[in-house]
């Protein structure tokens, strides 16, 4: 397979994850959500200097600042009228995506990786078209690359380009093993960039997911909210029976006797116990799950997610 034809299924580029940004149009975090929705619920807002927006002019009452009052109504009216605002919202968004070798993995469209680079694309251009800042913090097996918060096309392409330089550096000949405490550390390293109401985006297989994991999300979600996506791969849902399966990353191939029961039945419960762990795992931290497959592309997967919002927002006359 050549570099072109693994674009998009075994690997990212910069440019890909660019491009992404016209697929995110119409969706949005901060559009009002259905009641089902994982995110539904007002989100606490951040002051932005003395950014505000106009809502009304109502009837003065004790304690309105004088400095708001509206004097050509007032007179009009034979009464103090004020004009009120409704501060602007100024909600930083972080990404939060795994790159280890354990990602490197993918029977149908494409792999995990990719997956997850291209949901914290999309989280990311959603978050940039609400006018929030926009950053992340990408890992591996060796090393974390923070990236700070701002509402810039150059922090975003500074972003694109550390993201799809760890995920070109993947490959199956890499003597890299999983690093299952890197995780931890990942999101220890959020909670040292995150203040208080960011939207925190975390997208991984939750490979090494623990008690210390479940505690760093209790504190990371205490002042902000935070969206756990897991990417699986469906073949370990749906394992063929009667014939071997050949994995291969476009140069290196290894063959999976999976028609032996003895192998098949153990990597079935293998990943149907450990979804469930990380799943109740998530639940008790108070974090809300996505499930993210690899097998549809990722941008139909977050569509559904938050469809119903943007066309709630449309129908009022809003967009983005």
């Amino acid at each position: 397979m050549t570099p072109e034809a693994a674009s998009g299924r075994v690997y990212i580029d910069a440019a890909h994850l660019a491009q992404l940004e016209f697929q995110a149009r119409g969706l949005s975090f901060v559009a009002p959500a259905p009641v089902s929705s994982v995110l539904s619920g007002s989100h606490a807002s951040r002051l932005r200097g003395r950014g505000l927006n106009f809502e009304e002019i109502r009837a003065y009452l004790p304690g309105d600042d004088i400095r708001h009052l509206d004097w050509k109504v007032s007179l009009r009216l034979g009464k103090p009228q004020v004009r009120t605002y409704t501060e602007e919202r100024d909600r930083p968004l972080l990404v939060v995506v795994d790159q280890r070798i354990n990602m490197f993995f993918g029977s149908r469209r494409a792999f995990k990786s990719v997956v997850a680079a291209e949901v914290a694309a999309l989280a990311v251009w959603m978050g940039f078209k609400a006018g929030d800042r926009v950053g992340g913090v990408l890992f591996d097996d060796s090393q974390i690359v923070r990236v700070r918060p701002l509402h810039s096309r150059s922090r975003i392409k500074q972003l694109f380009g550390a993201l799809a330089a760890m995920n070109r550096a993947l490959h199956a000949g890499s003597p890299a093993r999983t690093n299952y405490g890197q995780l931890d550390t990942a999101l220890e390293g959020v909670l040292q960039l995150a203040g208080h109401d960011y939207l925190i985006c975390i997208v991984s297989d939750f490979a090494g997911a623990s008690e210390r994991t479940r505690q760093l999300l209790r504190q990371l979600s205490a002042h902000n909210d935070v969206v756990a996506a897991m990417v699986f791969d469906p073949l370990w849902q749906e394992m063929p029976e009667h014939h071997p399966l050949v994995v291969s990353e476009g140069h290196l191939q290894v063959e999976l006797r999976i028609e032996q029961e003895r192998v098949r039945t153990p990597l079935s419960s293998l990943f149907s116990g450990r979804t469930a762990e990380v799943a109740n795992l998530l639940h008790t931290s108070g974090v809300p799950l996505l499930m993210l497959s690899t097998a549809e592309p990722a941008v139909d997967q977050v569509r559904r997610m938050f469809g119903q919002r943007a066309r709630h927002t449309f129908s009022h006359g809003g967009g983005l």
